[in-house]
Formats: C-alpha cells, structure tokens, sequence
C-alpha cells in the first residue's frame, strides 16, 4: 500500500518550478531583464515627470516666498508712512490747537479791555453820581439842621439869626 501523505514532488510531478533548481539560470535572466526594463521606464519615463513635478512644486515655492517678503517690506514701508503721517496729523492739530489757544486768548484780552473800559466809565459815571448825592444830601442835611437849630433856638426863648447858625452848622460839618 502507497503513503497516504505524499511529498510536493510526487503529487504535482515537479513541484513548484521556483524552487526547482533547474530553471534557476532561466528565471535570474528574466529577472535581470525585468529590473532592466523596469528601470529604463522609471529613468527615462517616471522619475523624469517626478523631477519635473518636484521642481515646479520648488519653482512655487520659491516664488511664494519671494512675494511674502515682498509684501513684507511693501507693509513695513506702509507702517512706516502710517507712522510719519500720524506724527505729522498731531503736529498739525498741536499747531492748530496752538493757533486757535492764541486767538482765543487775543479775543479775550480784546474783550477784557473792552470790558475794563466799559467797568472805568461805570465807575467814573458812579463816582460822579456819588458826589452829586453827597453834595445833594450835604445841602438837605444843612438845610435840615438849620431849620432844626432855628426851631430848637425859637422853642428854648432865644432868636437867633440865619448868619450865625449857617456859619455854625457849617463849622460843625468841617470837623
């Protein structure tokens, strides 16, 4: 009676060509021929589009960064000149605040002597009034005074003339 378990060789004839020893110089060639071929397609087909894809993709790049730091100086010039124009508006609005400060002020000295010569005039026209009353109120009260002396005189039994007390009423008003 036969094995019941047969080996690779006895059941398929040879067995797996790969590993039979006698077509090894066989297939060495057509491996050789195919890394050959394999590698002519890729030198001369593949890898030159992948070169290619690889500079383009360098080439973008470059330009990319080229254009940021141009954009870069093109903002810090931008920046620059924002700055200049700034401190020129506050000079500019210090100069008008000055300006306008300055004219301010002549108006209100313009108005302050106008005004200091409106208070003089009052004052000269009060003064003058002042001594008008006064005058007025000294000749009431010599009036007063005579009319009362005279009466005073005349109630204590004596008579007195107008020179006399005219001329003491106007000694007592001296001081």
């Amino acid at each position: 009676m036969a094995d019941p378990v047969e080996t690779g060789a006895e059941a398929g004839g040879a067995g797996m060509p790969q590993l039979d020893f006698s077509t090894f110089p066989n297939q060495i060639f057509w491996l050789v021929v195919t890394l050959i071929v394999i590698y002519f397609i890729l030198s001369r087909v593949a890898l030159p589009r992948i070169g290619a894809v690889l500079a383009e993709r360098q080439g973008t790049i470059t330009n990319d960064i080229a254009a940021a730091e141009e954009l870069k100086q093109r903002a810090q010039e931008a920046e620059a000149a924002y700055d200049k124009a700034l401190v020129d508006a506050r000079a500019q609005a210090g100069k008008i605040v000055a300006d306008a400060k300055a004219e301010i002020q002549a108006d209100l000295d313009v108005q302050m002597a106008k005004a200091d010569a409106e208070i003089a005039a009052q004052t000269a026209e009060s003064e003058k009034a002042i001594a008008e009353i006064n005058a007025g109120a000294d000749a009431a009260v010599k009036a007063v005074a005579k009319d009362t002396a005279k009466e005073i005189v005349a109630a204590l039994g004596g008579k007195a003339d107008a020179k006399t007390i005219t001329a003491a009423i106007t000694a007592r008003m001296k001081g």
